[in-house]
């Protein structure tokens, strides 16, 4: 149970930039306070639209990846070529999750 208070002066302009930010990180901003002082990773939550995009991008990796599989006995430059493509929407969907 937290009892002790720990108070520290900000400008509105930080506060405001804290609020936005443990706002769209889903937590309060005691929480998100606590979490950046002790150096704990804070990791916004997705909006609809980014979740939206993500989905597509796992969709599409995967289609690529069957593609390049089918490829693969038939032209084997094809098939790196979208091997290659689908790693790199790979990557980028790991960075969504930091």
């Amino acid at each position: 149970m937290k009892k002790t208070y720990i108070k520290f002066r900000c400008t509105i302009y930080e506060k405001k930039l804290l609020v936005k930010r443990a706002e769209r990180a889903g937590i309060s901003l005691s929480e998100y306070c606590r979490n950046t002082a002790f150096g704990r990773n804070v990791i916004e939550r997705l909006s609809a639209e980014q979740l939206e995009c993500y989905k597509n991008l796992v969709t599409y990796k995967n289609n690529f990846t069957r593609i390049g599989n089918m490829f693969r006995k038939r032209n084997p430059n094809l098939a790196d070529e979208v091997k290659q493509l689908a790693r790199e929407i790979g990557i980028h969907l790991k960075n969504f999750r930091k």
